[in-house]
């Protein structure tokens, strides 16, 4: 299923051949380094450049008898290079390589984030737009509480996405960095020139203080972010799950020509996109945690992390890419039904229109305590016995003497809520990269 959203690209970032051709990247950069230093010959670093390739399948073997990655790999490139491989790896310990050709794969992972989460923003910029105006029911607690607008329901997610690739792009940014700094990062056979010379080749910017490794609060901050992401996937999934339940009905999941919903109910019509990404993103949330639990790692490194981050790195990264690929083409397919929102406004007889007649009695003098107990009286009266709420407000001689008769009409216009409608939708997209969204008002 994964592979129906995710785009390849994202698979080939974390296929073993894309993760030695990070490393060797990294060591090529070290060694141009060197050589501008004057270390090693130009036309040695040439003869690695032209020579050295990957070969997974002889790394793999080579690593069965050394049971050390990074030595089979080291250890085919000289295979392939031949004298000149002495100069590779000059310097250096593993985690120089593993740890900054990690920032190149999560730099290409969250790239490819960023871009889907963009393909997102324009998924809810044009259903807020196309139902801007469009009155539906707002909820609390799984209650009727006052009218809102199914546009306004999307801005509000979309101002919630805005702040997640904020924080995908800030901890894209904290391990947008390598070291290039030796056993234990005191640059013992290495030097901060020939770093940071070989981190800018790589554009990476360089930790201002590492150990054997980078320190793994910026992986943690990394995955955080995209837990908070699937966070808020989750919670639009959400919404949209309740909206398609019989008894609202207000959207429904695309459904393909041909989809069945279940083996035995041939009427069903499940919304099991968004069911799946609510238990993606508890994955997502799971590998936070164990980023999380990276952090405390023994003196200036153990190896307790590398495990960890060898299964959280492709499935987080994979995860989130499939879940916004997904969840966009839920929203592009989205089936929405204003006349369901209509008739469910009015299963509730008219109640959230309460705050309205208490203010506007709180307006006419009347003392709050005083105001709320009639309002609630005529509210429960109205849900007890099924009558609207506005007829019961109409038939109570004291409340229309001290609203006015002629107020009334003003006082039930569900329209009154959407006043301010237009000043959130400039706060929210004043600063989007499109242009204003105009809604067609259906």
């Amino acid at each position: 299923m994964i592979e129906r959203y995710t785009r390849p690209e994202m698979g080939c970032i974390w296929t073993l051949e894309n993760r030695y051709q990070a490393w060797l990247d990294v060591e090529l950069a070290v060694c141009e380094a060197w050589s501008g230093l004057g270390r090693i010959p130009a036309q040695a670093v040439q003869n690695i450049r032209d020579r050295a390739v990957v070969d997974v399948e002889r790394i793999l073997a080579i690593e069965e008898v050394t049971r050390h990655d990074v030595i089979a790999f080291l250890t085919s490139l000289e295979e392939k290079v031949g004298p000149d491989a002495r100069h590779i790896h000059l310097g250096c310990t593993s985690s120089d390589i593993v740890d900054t050709a990690n920032a190149l794969l999560l730099v290409q992972a969250g790239k490819l984030i960023l871009a889907d989460i963009d393909g997102l923003l324009r998924a809810l910029r044009d259903l807020a737009a196309r139902y801007r105006g469009v009155l539906c029911m707002g909820r609390t607690h799984g209650i009727h509480a006052e009218p809102t607008s199914f546009g306004l329901k999307m801005a509000g997610f979309y101002a919630e996405f805005v702040r997640h690739r904020e924080r995908v792009r800030s901890g894209l940014e904290s391990v947008r960095v390598g070291k290039i700094s030796g056993a234990v990062g005191t640059y013992a056979f290495l030097s901060p020139e020939l770093e940071q010379r070989a981190l800018e080749l790589l554009g990476l910017g360089v930790d201002p203080h590492s150990t054997q490794i980078v320190q793994r609060d910026r992986y943690a901050q990394f995955f955080s972010a995209l837990a908070v992401l699937g966070g808020g996937m989750e919670r639009l999934c959400v919404e949209l799950r309740h909206l398609q339940r019989t008894e609202v009905l207000e959207v429904e999941e695309g459904f393909g020509k041909g989809q069945k919903g279940s083996s035995a109910m041939p009427h069903k019509k499940n919304p099991i996109s968004a069911e799946n990404m609510s238990g993606l993103a508890r994955l997502l949330r799971s590998n936070a945690l164990a980023a999380l639990e990276n952090q405390a790692l023994w003196h200036e490194r153990d190896i307790s992390h590398s495990s960890v981050e060898r299964v959280i790195m492709p499935d987080s990264t994979i995860l989130a890419d499939y879940m916004l690929v997904r969840l966009t083409r839920l929203l592009e397919n989205l089936v929405v039904k204003p006349e369901r929102m209509r008739e469910n406004m009015e299963r509730s007889y008219g109640l959230y229109f309460s705050q309205r007649v208490l203010t506007a009695l709180i307006a006419a003098g009347m003392p709050r305590q005083e105001a709320y107990e009639a309002v609630q009286l005529l509210a429960m009266q109205s849900w007890e016995s099924r009558k609207p709420f506005p007829d019961l407000v109409r038939g109570d001689r004291d409340m229309c003497a001290r609203l006015g008769g002629e107020n009334l009409g003003e006082l039930f216009d569900p329209a009154s809520y959407l006043q301010y409608e237009e000043a959130i939708y400039e706060r929210v997209f004043r600063h989007a990269p499109e242009s204003q969204p105009h809604g067609d008002g259906q």
